[in-house]
């Protein structure tokens, strides 16, 4: 946990024992708690919509808009070269 054995955790204990004082130590230990749960549920809910916008946007989207302009490419390619065949038979 964060690099932190137990010697560094019993030392930090005691000098908040000192600070705080004995009376107000377990409020701030179970606001720290509550806080510490808070950020890690909005770090979760975050990295899930994180996910799942990106699993959103690898999904091919299929609205048939492709496949009715490949299928509208050929008419307007048949329709070009007839213009320019009019043209240099009139030349």
């Amino acid at each position: 946990m964060f690099g932190i054995g137990f010697q560094e955790l019993i030392i930090i204990a005691i000098i908040a024992l000192l600070i705080v004082g004995p009376k107000k130590l377990p409020d701030l230990a179970k606001t720290l708690g509550k806080g510490l749960s808070e950020f890690r549920k909005a770090t979760d809910g975050i990295s899930d919509d994180l996910k799942q916008t990106m699993q959103s946007d690898e999904k091919p989207k299929e609205d048939g808009l492709k496949d009715k302009l490949l299928l509208n490419k050929p008419d307007q390619e048949e329709s070009k070269p007839v213009a320019s065949d009019e043209n240099t038979k009139k030349s």
